[in-house]
């Protein structure tokens, strides 16, 4: 990463027009659908955390989300995006932001990141983001709304989601944009000491959101909230069998 960029927030977000909610929304107007989901899913959610309400307000999701998919940008649900990826339900993604408390001089690697919506977001409260992704053609697509929505403190990278981004850390903050049966220790040796982790744990037909916090090299765990995601690849568990 050639540096880090600080982003200075352009001006105050007004609040959410009101009665949004129990009233027509132009479904053309994408700004419109972006306050309701802010004022109808976001803000009920308890998410007071003013950086995450203006970067979910300013960041326009349908950027991020495939052409055939746009109109579902703002619906309150995780969005298929292809290769067992999802932009995770806005809800569950600002109320695990809101646990992780990212500050503005964090190195933050966001895990799955798919087309980088997630990361788009973080990147309004981190120092750097690092968008990590499996797959070329979503990492390149991320690099280009980057580029086209001025987030310039967030780099795409392509690799095994498992086995982090090693050469570019260690990393303040790890966000996984997934469910996960195991955290791999690749993963919890790029974390530096004190260092955070959010990711959703499958756990029976609910899931929980955990945030874990290293200490000693060892992961401290707390329950966050109810969720559930598609687990990404390389973070199921390894099944054993007996004879």
């Amino acid at each position: 990463m050639a540096c880090y960029f600080a982003q200075q927030s352009e001006g105050i977000v007004a609040d959410a027009c009101h009665g949004i909610c129990g009233s027509e929304i132009d479904m053309n107007d994408y700004s419109e659908r972006r306050i309701a989901m802010v004022d109808c899913q976001v803000r009920p959610s308890d998410v007071t955390k003013f950086p995450i309400i203006q970067a979910m307000l300013e960041i326009p999701r349908e950027k991020f989300v495939p052409d055939p998919r746009r109109d579902l940008a703002y619906i309150g649900t995780h969005i298929e995006i292809g290769h067992r990826r999802v932009i995770l339900d806005p809800r569950i993604l600002a109320k695990m932001l809101d646990a992780l408390d990212i500050r503005p001089n964090e190195l933050v690697l966001d895990i799955g990141s798919g087309l980088g919506y997630s990361t788009a977001v973080i990147a309004r409260m981190a120092e750097a983001v690092v968008a990590l992704e499996e797959d070329e053609s979503m990492s390149s697509d991320a690099e280009n709304s980057f580029a086209d929505q001025s987030v310039d403190n967030a780099i795409a990278v392509s690799g095994n989601l498992s086995e982090g981004a090693a050469r570019l850390g260690p990393f303040d903050v790890i966000c996984i944009q997934g469910g996960i049966e195991v955290v791999p220790e690749s993963i919890v040796d790029q974390l530096k000491q004190g260092g955070r982790i959010g990711c959703i744990f499958a756990s029976g037909p609910a899931g929980e959101c955990r945030i874990g916090v290293k200490h000693k090299d060892k992961m401290v765990w707390r329950m966050a909230f109810n969720a559930h995601a598609p687990i990404l690849p390389g973070f199921e568990q390894k099944k054993f069998f007996k004879l």
